[in-house]
């Protein structure tokens, strides 16, 4: 059975959790974003707080929306986190985790689509 993944309780501690799940050395993150390794190591730390822009360039290496960095709240699913549960499972890369909720997405909004196109 995987170990259920530590639930990050920073931002720091999710910027780092993103960055093992997509399988990046802090160095290679550090890259694509343009900042030192340094840098990165003390967000991650929780020493220093990323600027918006900062924030931003690491949600587009990561592969994820800012808003899953930022704790911006998800809108709640039927299912009772079928998203965060997919964000979490460290057995799939951050592309199938992107992919798979999109799928997931498009689902309930067809299934929305056609209740609402039933009770008019």
């Amino acid at each position: 059975m995987p170990a259920t993944p530590e639930i990050p309780s920073s931002l720091g501690d999710l910027i780092r959790q993103q960055r093992r799940m997509a399988e990046l050395p802090m160095r290679q993150l550090a890259g694509m974003v343009g900042i030192s390794n340094p840098y990165l190591s003390q967000i991650e730390n929780g020493l220093r707080a990323p600027s918006d822009q900062v924030l931003k360039l690491i949600a587009d290496s990561l592969g994820v929306p800012v808003s899953d960095l930022a704790g911006d709240p998800e809108p709640a699913d039927a299912e009772g986190g079928v998203r965060a549960m997919i964000k979490r499972d460290d057995l799939l890369s951050a592309a199938q985790r992107r992919a798979l909720i999109e799928v997931y997405d498009a689902m309930v909004s067809a299934h929305q689509a056609k209740r609402r196109s039933t009770s008019d």
